[in-house]
């Protein structure tokens, strides 16, 4: 039977986040493929602890020698001393590409396999502020990593052509297969509500603390929030900061860490993502989908989602598109429980999609 060393980020105690999600449904899908104790775990942080300012020191020292934080020469070793014992290597996040890279310089038999959940070039590009020390040498590692995963791996997988594209651009790879976010499906009958969306809907940003998250609800509470009568609602990791430190969201609703979120995105009539820059595809878009809700969003916002936006709700990139998408759902009421999005998530994003590809990343 085929041994695969499954290596990721973290080891939660905790909610997961978005991606981290998407990790455990990898893991999920492998051990279903290839039976539980034919798989083991690596991982990269022992467990998702508050880390001080001493620890994220430690880590960047190991930055400009291209080891992502968390990783060090010493543990990349043990890795590789392990891997001998498998037949896969698969490795959750592109940023630890050094160890594709010194898996095959260690001559290792088996094969690697590389999951790409953004260009994490791109993405730290747009997650770190122009402000925090080490900045560049912190991009140019995730550069160099996902070039070490798209030059080392056996097999590279991303999650959808725009990605796929930049790769080819950046590195001269593309994926083998392209695979998009799947989520474990939550949702459950009496989250299916048979009201119509109120005439002053209730609509939710959910998202963490993060720069273009931040962004994208700022330009939204600027342009689009005055102009509309809604009741808005911000909730997210990390969010209560953005209150602390915009005075424009003072007026506005602002819940951070919450336990589940789902009695937050059931009470929503509309799923408001004014997302303009990322890689990758946005976890919020599928979660949102497989709870059957109303979304507008940006073009980035349903970047590698294919879809009829205007039966989810909209496709909107000005405020003129958002104010316009609002004020159509206050003059014509409709469902509250969008069926078109539930039908959608269940089609091509939910968990029961993910088995047939991944058995062609290990088998084929």
């Amino acid at each position: 039977m085929t041994k695969v060393l499954f290596i990721r980020y973290k080891k939660n105690n905790g909610i997961l986040d978005g991606g981290e999600q998407v990790t455990e449904m990898h893991y999920d899908t492998l051990t279903q493929l290839v039976g539980e104790d034919n798989v083991e775990t690596c991982y990269i942080h022992k467990q998702d602890k508050k880390r001080s300012i001493l620890d994220y020191l430690r880590g960047a020292m190991y930055f400009p020698f291209d080891y992502h934080f968390g990783l060090t020469p010493k543990k990349v070793k043990q890795i590789c001393q392990l891997a001998q014992n498998f037949d896969i290597v698969f490795i959750d996040r592109s940023v630890f590409g050094i160890i594709a890279k010194k898996l095959k310089e260690n001559h290792y038999k088996g094969r690697v396999i590389v999951f790409f959940h953004n260009v994490e070039a791109l993405y730290f590009d747009a997650k770190i502020s122009k402000r925090i020390p080490f900045r560049n040498v912190i991009i140019k590692s995730a550069d160099h990593n996902d070039a070490y995963s798209c030059r080392f791996a056996d097999k590279v997988i991303a999650l959808n052509r725009r990605d796929d594209d930049k790769l080819f651009e950046r590195y001269q790879r593309h994926a083998d297969i392209l695979i998009p976010i799947v989520f474990r499906d939550r949702f459950k009958p009496e989250h299916q509500s048979e009201a119509f969306t109120k005439a002053k809907p209730e609509c939710l940003f959910l998202g963490s603390y993060f720069a273009p998250n931040n962004e994208g609800l700022l330009w939204f509470v600027r342009n689009v929030l005055p102009h509309v009568e809604i009741s808005f609602k911000v909730v997210g990791k990390g969010m209560e900061k953005i209150k602390e430190d915009e005075p424009i969201m003072h007026d506005v609703e602002v819940i951070g860490s919450v336990p589940d979120l789902t009695p937050y995105i059931n009470e929503a009539d509309i799923m408001i993502l004014p997302i303009f820059k990322g890689s990758g595809m946005k976890v919020k878009t599928c979660e949102s989908l497989m709870f059957g809700k109303n979304i507008l969003g940006t073009d980035e916002a349903f970047e590698g989602y294919d879809a009829d936006y205007d039966r989810i709700g909209g496709k909107c990139n000005t405020a003129d598109d958002f104010i316009g998408k609002i004020n159509d759902f206050i003059a014509s009421p409709r469902p509250r429980f969008n069926n078109y999005s539930r039908q959608l998530y269940l089609e091509r994003y939910s968990e029961s999609t993910l088995s047939e590809k991944m058995r062609k990343v290990l088998f084929d």
